[in-house]
């Protein structure tokens, strides 16, 4: 496999001149000398840069949006706040870009390939560090998190409490963030009496971290342009601020599955020592995430068993047998200890756990994965969405995205990361329509419209990993062709002109960034539609709950008109109903009930 992710700047890669990606272009072959050569020669200082500088800016730009004061609960005060995060990604964005595209064409190209890893770097923090800065915006004058004590956010802030109480967790929850609520709670936020306001510095501080979370774990696999060119839009298009925890863990698991199905190919190339410690660091992620949150697990899971079976090294001799046996088992032992607490709930109570709870994806053409539609549909319903497209009811980008897959099935099969993605949608796909089907006869949805996600995220990376392998075959064929026909011309494409062409194809990325993370800031503001159920009535109800003194927040529209909802300090883990055997549609209303869902609504 081309080597897609060398240990340190101007290290050798195996890959031809003709394979060398954008990312890459301009390597320098001089020999070190300086200071500068003799830090970035060490394998751990530019990974270690790139990660403190994806976080850095992440954080900081977070943190700088929330001294923007303006009223969020106005349509005016919201886009002077979007407008206020735009200047501040352009004074941040545009002296980066400016440093990076003159390295490309008057710096050296050792210095270059430095800068644009820390850029790309930059970039995947700076897109989430934008919705995150958004997110800021819509709760300026509210201590709460976006849902105040309400829906999703108010169960997970029962739960916290109940940690607190000492109570474990009833049903099949994963724990993690629930502790860690807790936890934060009690430290920063006074315990119980504080956890709603704990609940938006972890919404903020993990919204601001999933774009450095994808970009660093597919750093693993792909060289810094890739990388960012998947982390980016995955991470704007899936983050979801009320819950960043389940979403930021579906992006790093892919990679982190591409990458342990890497060590099991190989093998018979790693000592006994070696297989036991990758596969004790492998199950110790897998756990941690599988309690942080374990959904993806589950859609994950048959493709990836499937694609694990096919890469076992059956027949590579009995050593890279008995590696494999060994890193595996290590794996599966430490995940399992690790995750136990939830693995025994998921036996003890997974099999009777039903989801019926119906919604607009429930509705739509259960084909349709490149879109989602939450709960708080707006104006949208199953008539209306997803919007019809030109070609056979696909649209433009639909078809260009389907593209992009064909391209990177067709010349990457052998690519471990192409092979994961494949099989996990192939997997996810199934297990949709398995679920969907009988959807009807066992009266459940049991969760299935979420593998929208991990279908669109696996047709996102294998689009640009279509785009990648494009490059590295399109362009060794035009040099190998050139060099023998016109040698003076193939000399043309030099380091130095790919170095250039990386450089403004990053800075299109980070326009596509400030853009996409702007549009996923705005769906979160207050809800300023009064009826109407969109995605900014969780940021409004943080505006309508009381503060500790009983009064509105800043902003409210309730302020001085009538009181906000009370806090409810004996806010407590949700109470389980007895099963009622049917579906509980949402989104529909009372004479459409019947229609939708087969059953006139029950008061």
């Amino acid at each position: 496999m081309t080597d897609l992710a060398p240990d340190f700047v101007g290290a050798p890669s195996s890959t031809t001149d003709g394979a060398r990606d954008a990312s890459s272009a301009g390597a320098s072959t001089a020999r070190p000398g300086g200071r500068f050569d003799r830090w970035t020669q060490k394998r751990w200082f530019l990974p270690l840069a790139e990660g403190v500088v994806s976080v850095a800016v992440a954080l900081g730009f977070m943190l700088l949006c929330t001294q923007i004061s303006v009223n969020p609960v106005t349509r005016i005060g919201q886009v002077s706040g979007l407008a206020k995060i735009q200047q501040y990604a352009a004074l941040v964005g545009i002296p980066v870009l400016a440093v990076l595209l003159f390295l490309a064409y008057r710096g050296t190209l050792r210095y270059y390939q430095v800068a644009q890893r820390l850029v790309c770097a930059a970039l995947a923090g700076l897109a989430t560090g934008i919705v995150a800065g958004g997110i800021a915006v819509a709760l300026h004058g509210t201590p709460w998190g976006l849902g105040g004590q309400e829906g999703d956010p108010g169960n997970l802030m029962g739960m916290a409490n109940d940690m607190m109480r000492g109570k474990g967790l009833p049903g099949v929850y994963p724990p993690l963030f629930p502790a860690l609520l807790a936890v934060w709670a009690k430290v920063f936020h006074n315990g119980v009496l504080g956890v709603g306001h704990a609940l938006q510095d972890l919404q903020l501080i993990l919204s601001a971290l999933v774009g450095p979370m994808a970009y660093l774990a597919w750093r693993m696999l792909l060289r810094p342009f890739w990388a960012m060119a998947i982390a980016v839009p995955a991470s704007i298009v899936f983050l979801d601020p009320i819950r960043p925890y389940s979403h930021g863990a579906m992006l790093v698991l892919l990679p982190l599955l591409a990458a342990c199905f890497r060590e099991i190919r190989r093998a018979d190339e790693l000592s006994a020592r070696s297989a036991v410690l990758r596969g004790l660091g492998f199950g110790a992620a897998f756990g941690v995430m599988f309690l942080w949150y374990s959904g993806w697990y589950l859609w994950a899971a048959p493709g990836s068993f499937i694609l694990a079976l096919m890469l076992f090294p059956w027949r590579r001799g009995r050593v890279a047998i008995k590696r494999a046996v060994l890193f595996l088992g290590t794996i599966l032992v430490t995940a399992i200890v690790i995750g136990a607490p939830l693995v025994y709930q998921l036996v003890r109570l997974g099999a009777s756990t039903k989801d019926r709870y119906a919604y607009l994806n429930t509705y739509i053409d259960p084909a349709y994965v490149l879109g989602w539609a939450s709960d708080r549909a707006g104006g949208l319903t199953y008539h209306n969405f997803p919007a019809s497209g030109e070609l056979a009811g696909q649209t433009g980008f639909g078809v260009l995205l389907l593209l992009g897959v064909g391209i990177g099935v067709g010349l990457g099969l052998r690519n471990i990361v192409v092979r994961t993605a494949g099989f996990v949608l192939v997997g996810a796909w199934l297990l949709r329509f398995w679920f969907a089907s009988n959807m009807e006869q066992n009266q459940a949805v049991q969760l299935y419209p979420r593998t929208t996600w991990i279908i669109f995220y696996c047709l996102i990376i294998l689009a640009v990993l279509g785009m990648m392998l494009t490059y590295e075959r399109g362009f060794g064929w035009i040099r190998g062709t050139l060099k023998e026909v016109a040698p003076a011309r193939a000399a043309r494409i030099s380091p130095r002109a790919l170095s250039q062409l990386a450089a403004g194809l990053i800075c299109a990325i980070a326009l596509f960034a400030t853009m996409g993370a702007s549009w996923s800031a705005n769906r979160y503001m207050p809800s300023t539609n009064p009826g109407v159920e969109d995605m900014g009535l969780d940021a409004l109800r943080a505006h309508l709950q009381q503060l500790d003194n009983g009064q509105c927040p800043e902003f409210s529209p309730n302020k001085g008109k009538q009181p906000c909802k009370p806090i409810n300090r004996k806010l407590s883990e949700y109470v389980f109903v007895p099963d009622q055997n049917h579906l509980w549609c949402a989104n529909v209303t009372g004479e459409d009930h019947d229609v939708v869902c087969g059953r006139p609504p029950k008061n």
